[in-house]
């Protein structure tokens, strides 16, 4: 029994200076890491805020572009009405 602990592993329990150092080191690249993280989170979720915003504007100049096409279209359709021989069919533009 003795020879069979002799071969095995044995587990050092001493700690040197330099197992510690790698400890600490590890624990502040993952706190950095994390750290880093949420700030580029909090830069994208401004980003992304920024980007809706551009959004709804862009949404609703689209539509004021919209409705002022369809009133154009309405008052030149009621202009081509008034003119004689005007062709408000459009087939004109086919040809």
């Amino acid at each position: 029994m003795a020879e069979e602990n002799g071969k095995g592993w044995r587990l050092n329990r001493t700690v040197n200076l330099s197992v510690l150092i790698q400890l600490v080191f590890l624990a502040s690249l993952i706190v950095g890491s994390w750290v880093n993280l949420q700030r580029q989170l909090d830069l994208l979720q401004r980003d992304v805020t920024q980007l809706i915003q551009c959004q709804k504007e862009f949404q609703s100049k689209l539509g004021t572009v919209q409705e002022r096409s369809i009133s154009f279209e309405y008052r030149l359709r009621a202009i081509e009405r008034q003119v004689p021989g005007a062709d408000i069919t459009g087939s004109a533009m086919s040809n």
